[in-house]
C-alpha cells in the first residue's frame, strides 16, 4: 500500500489537475489524489519515486530492490514522452543525458520523446553497487550502465505485456520499435497509450539485454537533453531556485579555520535596507558565523560588508605555507606507513640516479556556480534544494541538526553549474550551514525559506582544498633504462580521515587516494612510504583526486629517466609496459597515430610531450604540442588517445577530456595555487587564484579506442596527464625538468 502522504515531485502540467483537492503545495500530494490523478492522467509506469515503492502488491517482486524497480525511473506520458529519472548529480558532465540513452535502448523508446530529470535522496536513487547516493569517483556510467539497461528492459517487457492483453495475443509475438509496440499483423500501439495497462503488470525480476551488435542508440554521437536550455541561458541551477517568501543568507566565516568570536557589532548591519535579523551560527570545523538574512544577495551582502567583528584565534592552529614545506620536507626523511616495499639493495649501486623533489600548492574547486542551498521547514519535515554529489548523506546530515529523522527531509537535487568534488564533501559544510541558519531564524521568529549562498570569496578562501603534496624519489637505473630501484616518499594530509570513508580507504595508515596512480602499470620495483600530517586546514577530493599529482610525478620521471639514456619516449613506455598494459599501449598508440608524432616537423620552437595515466579504470594518453613564449609555457596543441572500453555517447567523452584538459591546464599556469600566512588564505577571488583564459585552450582532439567491455569512467580521467605531458615537452626545450606547480621556468 501507499503511504497517507508522500513527498513527489510532478511536472507543471500535472500539477494543475490536482489544485482543486490538495490544497497543500504541489509538491505534496495524498495518497488519494494520487490515485485520482493516476487514474485520470494515465501515469504510465509509475510515475515518480513515490519513496522507492514500486507497484502495489503482487506487482513488486520481493527480490527486486528499489534500485531496479522501474516506476521510480521512469514516466510515459499519454503523449509518449518518456521521463528518465537519473540517480546522480549533472553538473557538466552529461549524465542526464547518457543515463536516459542507456535506458532509451532497452525500452526501444523515441529517442526525440525522451526528457530527463534529477532524482532525489530517495533510496532508490542509491548507487546500485556502493548503496550510498554518490555522484564521484567517475563511477556514474560504469556502475549504472547495467542497471539502467535492466531498468529499460523490465519496462519494455510490462508495456509487451500490456499490449499482448489488450490485442489477446501471446507477448511473444510482438516487437517494439521507435516507442511502439508493433503486432505480427502490423497492428501498433504507442508507449503512451499503453503506459496506464503496464503499470499494473507484474515487474519481471529476470530480462533479456540487447546484443550490443544490436544497440542503435548507445555509442552513436548525441546531442546533450539539456543542451539548448544551458546555451540559451533558460536552465535553472541551484541558485535560481524561488519559493515564496525566500530569503537569502550570507554568512560571515572566521578569517582562520575554526575560530570563534569575541563580540559582534551588527547595528549598522540591521539598518541596510532589506536586512531582515543578524543570527550568530555555527559553522565547519566547530567555529562560529555571523548570518545575515536580507531580502536578496545585495542586501545581504551590504549587510555582511557593515558588521564589525572581533575573531578569538588563539585556540586554533595558524598554518602557514612556508612553514608548511618545511615541516613536509623534515617528514619526508622520516620512516612512515610503508605502501610498497621492494627492496633497495640495489640502489646504491646503480649506475645513474635521479633525485627528485616535487610540491603541489593546495588547489580551489572554484565551481562557475558559487555553493547554495535552499531549506524550507514545515511541520514535521523539511525541504532541501540542492546541486548535492550526495544526497542521502546531506539529507541525513540536514535531519540531524534540524531534529528530523531522515526521512522527513527531502532533497530535491538541482542542476549544478561544475563542482570537481566541492559539492560531494562527507562533513556536508554548507548544507548544516544552511540548516543552522533556517533553525536560527525560525527560532528568531522568521517563518521562511532561507537560501544560504556562498560568494566567490567565500569558496576561494572558504575551505576544502585539494591537499597540497610533497614527493621525494630517489631512482637507481642502468643504461638501458632498466629500473633497478625506486625508494618514494609522500607527504601530505589525508582527505578520508575523519570521515565515513576512512574504513575503506585507509589501509596500514595509507589513504588510498594519496597513492592512486603510483607505479602501475609499470613493473618498478618500488618502495614508496606515505606520512599524513595534521594540519588546520580542510582538505577534500579535487577532480581526479590522487591522480592529480601521482600521474604528474610518474610521467615526467619516467621521461626523465627516457631522456636520461637517450631513448624515444614512447619507444620507452611501450617498452616498460610489455604485454601488462594493452588498454594503456592501445590509447597512446592511437595518440600518436592521430598527432603525427615522429613523422611530422613540428614550427621551430615547439617540442613534443608525452604523458599516458590510468584513473577511475580509463586510460587516457596525450601527445602535446608546446613552446615558450616571453618567457611563459604555451600549450599549442593536445591529441588524445582514450580507452574507456564501451563510448556509450562519444560526444560526451570528447567534452569530458576537453573539460579534464583545460582543468589540467590550470595547474600549470602563474597563479594556480592557495597559500596561507598566519592560518589565513591569501588569495580571494580570481584575481589571485588564476584559471586559464580562452587564449590559453589548446587545440584538443580527442580519440576514442574502439571496444565492446562495459564502459568504465569518465568524467575524470582526462585532467592527470595533461599537466605532465605539457611539462615533458617544455623540459625538451629547456633541458630542465619541471617539478614544481605551478610551472616556473625560471
Amino acid at each position: 500500500m501507499l503511504p497517507e502522504a508522500f513527498s513527489v515531485e510532478l511536472p507543471r502540467a500535472l500539477q494543475h489537475l490536482i489544485e482543486r483537492d490538495a490544497p497543500a503545495p504541489a509538491t505534496l500530494m495524498s495518497r488519494r489524489s494520487f490515485l485520482k490523478l493516476a487514474g485520470a492522467g494515465g501515469l504510465a509506469l509509475g510515475v515518480f519515486p513515490l519513496n522507492a515503492i514500486a507497484q502495489d502488491g503482487a506487482a513488486k517482486p520481493a527480490a527486486l530492490k528499489p534500485t531496479q524497480q522501474p516506476s521510480a525511473f521512469l514516466h510515459i506520458a499519454p503523449d509518449g514522452v518518456v521521463t528518465v529519472a537519473v540517480n546522480r548529480l549533472e553538473f557538466g558532465q552529461g549524465i542526464l543525458t547518457a543515463l536516459p540513452m542507456i535506458l532509451a535502448e532497452e525500452l526501444d523508446a523515441d529517442w526525440s520523446k525522451v526528457r530527463s530529470r534529477h532524482g532525489s535522496n530517495d533510496p532508490a536513487y542509491a548507487d546500485p553497487l556502493f548503496g550510498v547516493h554518490l555522484t564521484g569517483g567517475s563511477n556514474s556510467i560504469k556502475n549504472s550502465f547495467t542497471q539502467y539497461r535492466e531498468l529499460g528492459a523490465r519496462a519494455r517487457q510490462m508495456l509487451l505485456s500490456a499490449a499482448a492483453a489488450r490485442w489477446n495475443v501471446d507477448a511473444a509475438t510482438l516487437q517494439t520499435r521507435s516507442g511502439q509496440v508493433v503486432a505480427a499483423d502490423g497492428r501498433t500501439l504507442g508507449y503512451g497509450e499503453l503506459a496506464e495497462a503496464a503499470m499494473a503488470v507484474p515487474v519481471p525480476d529476470k530480462v533479456a539485454l540487447k546484443d550490443a551488435k544490436d544497440f542503435r542508440l548507445i555509442g552513436q554521437p548525441t546531442s546533450r537533453l539539456d543542451a539548448r536550455a544551458k546555451s540559451s541561458g533558460r536552465q535553472d541551477f541551484g541558485l535560481d531556485v524561488r519559493l515564496p517568501g525566500q530569503l537569502t543568507a550570507l554568512v560571515a566565516h572566521p578569517p582562520v579555520f575554526g575560530a570563534r568570536l569575541r563580540s559582534v557589532d551588527d547595528g549598522a548591519a540591521r539598518a541596510i535596507k532589506g536586512v531582515k535579523t543578524v543570527l550568530r551560527v555555527p559553522v565547519d570545523r566547530g567555529g562560529e558565523g555571523v548570518a545575515v538574512l536580507a531580502d536578496g544577495y545585495w542586501a545581504a551582502k551590504l549587510g555582511r560588508d557593515a558588521l564589525r567583528l572581533d575573531w578569538d584565534t588563539t585556540a586554533v592552529d595558524k598554518v602557514d605555507s612556508a612553514r608548511q614545506l618545511a615541516q613536509y620536507r623534515q617528514l619526508a626523511g622520516e620512516p612512515g606507513a610503508r605502501h610498497f616495499d621492494a627492496d633497495m639493495a640495489p640502489l646504491a649501486k646503480a649506475p645513474r640516479h635521479i633525485d627528485a623533489e616535487f610540491v603541489f600548492p593546495y588547489l580551489a574547486h572554484t565551481p562557475m556556480e558559487p555553493l547554495n542551498c535552499t531549506v524550507r521547514m514545515a511541520a514535521g519535515g523539511a525541504e532541501l534544494w540542492v546541486g548535492s554529489q550526495l544526497p542521502g548523506l546531506d539529507g541525513a546530515a540536514a535531519a540531524r541538526v534540524l531534529g528530523l529523522k531522515p526521512e522527513q527531509v527531502k532533497v530535491h537535487v538541482q542542476m549544478a553549474g561544475g563542482g570537481f568534488g566541492r559539492r560531494g564533501v562527507p562533513s556536508s559544510d554548507y548544507v548544516v550551514e544552511a540548516c543552522e541558519v533556517a533553525k536560527a531564524a525560525r527560532a528568531a521568529g522568521l517563518d521562511a525559506p532561507v537560501q544560504l549562498v556562498w560568494s566567490r570569496e567565500d569558496d576561494v578562501r572558504g575551505g576544502y582544498y585539494r591537499p597540497m603534496h610533497l614527493h621525494r624519489a630517489r631512482i637507481g637505473f642502468d643504461s638501458k633504462g632498466k629500473v633497478l630501484a625506486w625508494d618514494h616518499v609522500i607527504v601530505g594530509q589525508s582527505i578520508t580521515a575523519g570521515t565515513l570513508f576512512e574504513g575503506s580507504m585507509i589501509k596500514n595508515g595509507v589513504d588510498t587516494t594519496a597513492v592512486e596512480g603510483m607505479r602501475d602499470p609499470y613493473a618498478l620495483p618500488m618502495r614508496l612510504t606515505v606520512h599524513h600530517p595534521k594540519l588546520n586546514v580542510p582538505v577534500l577530493w579535487w577532480r581526479s583526486v590522487g591522480s592529480t599529482h601521482t600521474a604528474f610525478v610518474m610521467e615526467t620521471l619516467i621521461d626523465d629517466i627516457a631522456r636520461n639514456t637517450r631513448q624515444d619516449p614512447v619507444a620507452y613506455r611501450l617498452q616498460l609496459f610489455g604485454d601488462r598494459a594493452p588498454r594503456h599501449r592501445a590509447a597512446l598508440q592511437l595518440a600518436v597515430d592521430k598527432s603525427g608524432y615522429g613523422k611530422r616537423a613540428l614550427a621551430a620552437g615547439r617540442a613534443w610531450g608525452v604523458a599516458v595515466h590510468e584513473s577511475f579504470e580509463s586510460v587516457v594518453a596525450y601527445v602535446v604540442e608546446a613552446s615558450i613564449r616571453n618567457g611563459q609555457p604555451v600549450l599549442h596543441r593536445a591529441t588524445a588517445g582514450v580507452h574507456c572500453n564501451l563510448a556509450v555517447n562519444p560526444r560526451t567523452i570528447e567534452a569530458q577530456v576537453e573539460g579534464g584538459a583545460l582543468m589540467g591546464l590550470s595547474m600549470c599556469l602563474p597563479g594556480a595555487a592557495i597559500t596561507l600566512k598566519d592560518g589565513e588564505v591569501e588569495q580571494r577571488n580570481f584575481d589571485g587564484f588564476a584559471l586559464p583564459r580562452i587564449g590559453d585552450m589548446p587545440e584538443v582532439a580527442v580519440h576514442i579506442v574502439p571496444s565492446a567491455d562495459p564502459p568504465t569512467g569518465m568524467g575524470e580521467p582526462g585532467l592527470p596527464p595533461l599537466a605532465p605531458a605539457f611539462a615533458n615537452a617544455l623540459a625538451r626545450l629547456t633541458g630542465k625538468p619541471l617539478r614544481e606547480m605551478p610551472f616556473k621556468l625560471a
